[in-house]
């Protein structure tokens, strides 16, 4: 039997895509450079963009409390999210409406919002409750036109979105198909494991595309390619969003453990599911601290005692999942029930338009978030965070890490991995020899389309034919 690492060489062969497979394409395209590196590109997102669409600002989670606030800055706007009422959250323009200082900075709780340069003074509810020397105004101030200005707030998700267009369209309505199909996931009821972030050179959308697709993955993440070659990506956009989901293999562990092709020779090749699972699963938590759990772990370690030798991999995955779902049970976590082909239509990583990904499982999600650092081009706030199901009040208290070393041992090695290749990207876009980007029609059809949508938003940088 041929050494396991050589299965990493088949992430480099075409894949026969059977007849029968569902996937999306698109007609190819080049996306202009000017869309990362561009000063004017990022002032005209900032006008267009960033105005008019809903953002996952936070997680309710981290305003539990009345008078628990967190503050949201994109670009050159700044907005304070805080709990008003037990069900009530509210949003606010973070700026003063006397000399437009901000309010507020980073998470906190407050009784009142207070202007630290002429004291100025807000309910939480947004009324004005004090004027440093009202008279002077005579009665031109008026209880509305000095109350702190308002956005557009919802809750999806366990996420608080918000939107600054005053006519914007329902977040639902935003927010389909990915609502529907992640309904049934139940986000909302996951809380945070671990949060961390950093600024990074590069354009806030080279980070979030080293994330929105996986057709990279056997390339910059060979250490994942010992339990077979690479997939194809099943790919399909949706509304404004995009997702893929794993299609077929041409290795061994999905193909069902039996025969694979070594250049001309064809060999067989004895795997045991049980352990391969096992081992799997291990390697993802080691290099993702993500897309599994401690429970499917230890469920995974006694499946070479509970299962036979020999056991097909289907009839494994099946005693995995219920076991991992008995002793979550256990514990006091339980799942939501979600039909198989429901599971495939929902894929495994969203792109939810414009800045998040979401790559969601039974009890957890690893998430990401990109944008902008100011109006560089060349600079984005990255942030990644794991979400898990926990019995009630067993929730870690977690805080967002500030993890400025994308080396650091506290970042993954997947992670790591994927952060070599962001600094890279966007310094070689800056070539007079790079003609724009070039995202595979049929694998990274979230990229395209991600291009696409922004383009109708900002009115440039659409996808150009590939001559």
């Amino acid at each position: 039997m041929k050494d396991e690492s050589a299965f990493a060489d088949l992430a480099f062969e075409d894949v026969e895509i059977p007849s029968t497979m569902d996937y999306q394409t698109v007609d190819p395209a080049r996306i202009p450079a000017d869309a990362y590196t561009s000063e004017t590109y990022a002032k005209i997102e900032n006008e267009k963009l960033w105005g008019m669409v809903w953002q996952a600002a936070c997680r309710i989670e981290e305003i539990p409390e009345i008078g628990d606030y967190v503050t949201y800055d994109i670009m050159d706007e700044s907005i304070i999210l805080v709990r008003t009422g037990e069900d009530s959250i509210k949003a606010y323009y973070n700026v003063c409406q006397h000399r437009g200082r901000r309010l507020t900075e980073g998470a906190g709780n407050a009784r009142q919002f207070v202007c630290g340069f002429h004291g100025w003074r807000w309910k939480i509810t947004g009324e004005s409750t004090f004027v440093n020397d009202r008279k002077g105004y005579g009665d031109c101030l008026t209880d509305e036109n000095t109350a702190l200005e308002t956005v557009h707030c919802d809750t999806w998700g366990g996420w608080v979105w918000i939107n600054m267009d005053p006519d914007c369209e329902p977040l639902l309505d935003y927010l389909q198909p990915a609502a529907r199909l992640l309904g049934p996931y139940e986000l909302d009821k996951m809380r945070y494991r671990w949060r961390q972030w950093l600024y990074f050179p590069c354009n806030w959308k080279t980070a979030l595309e080293a994330f929105n697709e996986s057709h990279h993955a056997a390339i910059t993440h060979p250490q994942l390619s010992k339990w077979g070659g690479t997939s194809f990506y099943t790919c399909w956009s949706e509304g404004k969003h995009a997702w893929h989901g794993p299609g077929v293999s041409d290795g061994p562990w999905r193909a069902g453990g039996k025969t694979v092709d070594f250049e001309d020779n064809r060999q067989e090749v004895t795997w045991d599911a049980r352990k391969m699972v096992a081992e799997q699963l291990h390697a993802i938590m080691e290099g993702v601290n993500s897309c599994t759990t401690d429970t499917f772990l230890n469920a995974a370690d006694r499946l070479v005692d509970e299962l036979p030798e020999g056991t097909e991999p289907g009839a494994v995955m099946a005693h995995l999942s219920q076991s991992a779902m008995a002793d979550d049970a256990a514990r006091g976590v339980d799942w939501p029930q979600i039909d198989p082909a429901h599971q495939l239509e929902a894929g495994h990583d969203w792109h939810i338009f414009p800045n998040n990904v979401i790559l969601h499982g039974i009890s957890f999600a690893l998430c990401y978030r990109s944008r902008p650092n100011g109006s560089d081009p060349n600079s984005c706030i990255f942030e990644v965070y794991v979400l898990e199901r926990y019995p009630e009040g067993q929730e870690p208290k977690t805080e967002w890490d500030f993890v400025p070393d994308p080396a650091d041992k506290r970042w993954p090695e997947v992670l790591q991995q994927d952060f070599a290749n962001m600094p890279e990207v966007q310094r070689g876009m800056k070539s007079r020899g790079f003609k724009g980007a070039r995202p595979n029609p049929r694998q990274e059809v979230a990229v395209l389309h991600f291009h696409k949508t922004l383009s109708e938003y900002i009115g440039l940088g659409a996808p150009e034919p590939i001559e």
